[in-house]
């Protein structure tokens, strides 16, 4: 069976004190003096490491377990939004109406301490053929600033995860840590990616596949990294003004036969009508970005919902487990 190595990742002590630091004076700080503080960050980070940003070509490995996606399709895609704020919750209906009108589907993962989260909004998500999935129950980066904040969080979590039946979960600034993740009661997890220098948590799965996280004490989930640079750094941080690189990466991975997975924030996203700000991109680069999809690369990709790809992927990976086992040489006396 294919999963990767699950070793406790520590958080340093300097990288606590600096989120301590940064999430304590984020609120205090003029939005524009922090976004460019952070320009600065990530365009030092994307020259530095741009023999691995946005494309690691050691990622393309094929896992064992991994025969070919459902269909023979050539590759998978998958959408994904998480909702920092109620900016963005507002606008989930009318995101969902540009998808729908597309063909696409996608899954919405909600905050539920940060904003009002209603049961008519996680039902109208579901009815539409959409997923509601776990953000959290904050944005302020201190989930895995110890064990004792984790394990008090994820009691609450766990519970919003069965009162509203959600399978999956996506950390809050792509902050993870895939052993202690175990006590969620998730299918899948989706709080990391193939490779992303400019995240605050840079520790690259390297892999544009979904793998299984297990751990022989408590049950497996599914992780299921995002493999194409998030929006905001590309919009917001590098001030892009056309959707090339998404293309490109697309591109690449089609070509590898992995996985796409693109994280879109409506809190970001400037819908017609909406007032031009420092922090929202036009939604025509989504939608281009859909287009793209659909039109060059029609009826050989794999959209899926995550919650069907973890199904996938899980069932697979038995499949690899039992055929591994019935391959391995008896020793008969």
């Amino acid at each position: 069976m294919h999963h990767r190595n699950t070793s406790h990742i520590q958080i340093t002590a300097a990288r606590k004190s600096f989120y301590n630091v940064y999430y304590c004076c984020k609120s205090y700080i003029p939005k524009r003096i922090m976004i460019a503080a952070r320009r600065l960050y990530a365009f030092y980070k994307s020259r530095k490491y741009k023999t691995i940003w946005p494309i690691d070509f050691s990622a393309d490995k094929k896992p064992e377990w991994f025969h070919g996606w459902p269909q023979k399709k050539r590759f998978a895609v998958l959408l994904r939004h998480d909702i920092e704020s109620e900016v963005g919750y507002r606008k989930i209906n009318d995101l969902i109406d540009i998808e729908d009108g597309l063909g696409f589907k996608s899954v919405y993962n909600l905050l539920f301490q940060k904003y009002e989260v209603t049961r008519e909004m996680i039902d109208g998500i579901k009815k539409r053929g959409f997923e509601a999935g776990i953000h959290g129950l904050t944005h302020d980066g201190k989930l895995y600033l110890s064990k004792e904040i984790f394990d008090k969080r994820v009691k609450l979590i766990n519970h919003y995860l069965e009162k509203h039946q959600c399978a999956g979960f996506a950390s809050p600034s792509s902050f993870h840590n895939l052993e202690w993740l175990h006590d969620l009661n998730i299918e899948y997890d989706s709080s990391t990616f193939d490779t992303d220098p400019i995240e605050p948590q840079n520790d690259a799965v390297k892999t544009i596949y979904p793998f299984m996280v297990k751990n022989y004490r408590q049950h497996s989930y599914i992780e299921i990294p995002y493999t194409l640079p998030q929006d905001f750094t590309v919009f917001i941080l590098l001030k892009h003004k056309d959707i090339d690189l998404w293309k490109r990466k697309v591109d690449w991975i089609a070509e590898k036969g992995g996985m796409v997975l693109v994280n879109v924030h409506p809190d970001y996203l400037q819908f017609h009508g909406d007032k031009k700000r420092i922090n929202n991109y036009p939604v025509d680069f989504y939608i281009e970005f859909l287009d793209y999809i659909k039109t060059n690369y029609k009826d050989q990709y794999w959209h899926v919902l995550p919650r069907e790809l973890a199904s996938f992927c899980r069932s697979e990976c038995i499949k690899d487990l039992i055929n591994t086992s019935i391959r391995m040489p008896r020793n008969i006396p």
